[in-house]
């Protein structure tokens, strides 16, 4: 039985409570060189859910883990059905007001970089540029035997030829593209190999389990040394991915503030915690810094 690749953390007792005032988020970004780091939160507002919120879709499902999907090609028949139909939804979904308010700061140099949790794509479409994908991204596959990455759009092409009566309706869609189904809905799907050398295929993700690749961890505490102050936006910070940077700053004695609904692993390390939803936060704070939120969205594929 696979277990929740998830970790447990009780909200701190003693910790003030947190704000609807988003007065510090905007001095923080009028100063400038600001990191931003975000989670899931962001992008519920765009239709896309968040794992760990009351509803959040790890009350229901259970990610894929590396080990899982490396080790079982009926974990791996069962992943890419579920993906398949979960892709439809990610490649639908568009920025919300919160991606173009983090685009706005950038294109107006509030920002000294940008780290995102999530592999959505959506803080590009909304035109935000240098974005770090901690976890990678939907929109591209990889090759675990001869390395080779190509757009999912091509795998996608590729499936529904493979599997043209393949039509099920989902209960439900989850942070990581994976679609709610049913081992008699995945059936006999058909997955497709590598067109280079026939090996076994991958989202170029980072799966509960597996390692974030050391290089992009470096380039990320790179980013927190550099930057004055660190803003977390729309993450709970319950996994060390995020959570490290985090403490990285605030032992660095740079101010961290954090933009969230709930409680977050994170807090005794922050200044200030908004919450609030980050549409409507990101949205205010823009307009106290007198930035238009309205940017054209970049093509996705």
């Amino acid at each position: 039985m696979r277990m929740r690749p998830t970790l447990s953390w009780t909200p701190a007792a003693d910790l003030p409570p947190a704000t609807t005032d988003v007065m510090p988020v905007a001095d923080v970004l009028s100063a400038g060189g600001v990191l931003v780091v975000t989670g899931a939160g962001i992008s519920t507002e765009s239709g896309i859910p968040d794992y760990r919120s009351e509803g959040g879709s790890l009350s229901r499902h259970t990610p894929m883990t590396y080990q899982d999907f490396t080790g079982s090609a009926q974990a791996r028949r069962r992943y890419w059905a579920r993906s398949h139909l979960g892709w439809r939804t990610f490649a639908r979904a568009r920025p919300n007001a919160g991606h173009r308010a983090v685009a706005a700061f950038g294109r107006h140099g509030l920002l000294a970089g940008m780290i995102t949790q999530n592999v959505d794509g959506l803080h590009q479409a909304a035109g935000s540029d240098g974005v770090v994908e901690l976890h990678g991204g939907l929109d591209r596959v990889v090759c675990l035997s001869c390395g080779a990455v190509r757009p999912r759009r091509e795998l996608a092409a590729r499936l529904e030829e493979a599997n043209p009566l393949f039509e099920p309706v989902a209960a439900g869609i989850n942070p990581d593209g994976d679609a709610d189904l049913t081992d008699e809905q995945v059936g006999g799907f058909r997955v497709v190999p590598c067109t280079l050398c026939g090996g076994i295929l991958k989202p170029d993700v980072v799966f509960f389990g597996e390692a974030v690749p050391p290089g992009r961890v470096g380039q990320c505490r790179e980013l927190v040394r550099e930057a004055t102050s660190l803003l977390v936006l729309g993450s709970s910070l319950t996994v060390m991915s995020g959570l490290r940077f985090v403490r990285q700053a605030a032992e660095a004695g740079k101010p961290v503030l954090i933009v969230n609904r709930d409680p977050t692993r994170g807090d005794q390390y922050a200044v200030t915690r908004v919450a609030l939803p980050l549409g409507a936060a990101l949205t205010a704070v823009a307009g106290r810094l007198g930035l238009p939120a309205d940017g054209e969205e970049a093509p996705r594929d």
